[in-house]
């Protein structure tokens, strides 16, 4: 019997600063994420119009490139995807509520805390579809900027 191929988690990383970005898309990909980049929240809603029944996590800062903030974008995520996870972060207090079942990561987080998220959309994603191999974190995923 052949070995099955493993079904990388997509997630939806939203953040306006470079270096931020680049970090939590290498802390995904090294956990074999399939990752999704944009600097905007109307980028952003782009993508989660095309590929979102597919993603597993939206991850976006509060304050973005382009007159639609992460809290916009998680609210028009939630309506049209319930099921999604999404986790909104910032270094600021939030001003206003989250969507029902959003997460808060205030700033600065580690890079422990993108490594465990990633752990567990492996975890989930494993758990739901057959014949899977938990891939942990050693191996690589793919990059795609919008």
């Amino acid at each position: 019997m052949g070995q099955s191929e493993s079904i990388r988690p997509m997630t939806l990383v939203v953040e306006d600063d470079y270096a931020q970005l680049e970090m939590i898309s290498f802390l995904l990909e090294e956990s074999d994420c399939t990752v999704l980049l944009c600097q905007s929240a109307e980028a952003a809603e782009l993508v989660l119009k095309d590929v979102g029944t597919d993603l597993s996590l939206l991850l976006t800062d509060v304050s973005l490139a382009g007159p639609m903030s992460g809290i916009d974008l998680a609210f028009m995520a939630r309506q049209n995807l319930p099921h999604l996870d999404i986790i909104v972060t910032s270094a600021r207090p939030l001003p206003g509520p989250l969507p029902y079942g959003a997460r808060f990561w205030a700033k600065p987080w580690s890079a422990m805390d993108v490594l465990r998220e990633a752990q567990r959309l492996m975890s989930l994603q494993s758990g739901s579809a057959s014949e899977q191999e938990f891939a942990g974190l050693s191996s690589t995923g793919d990059r795609i900027r919008c």
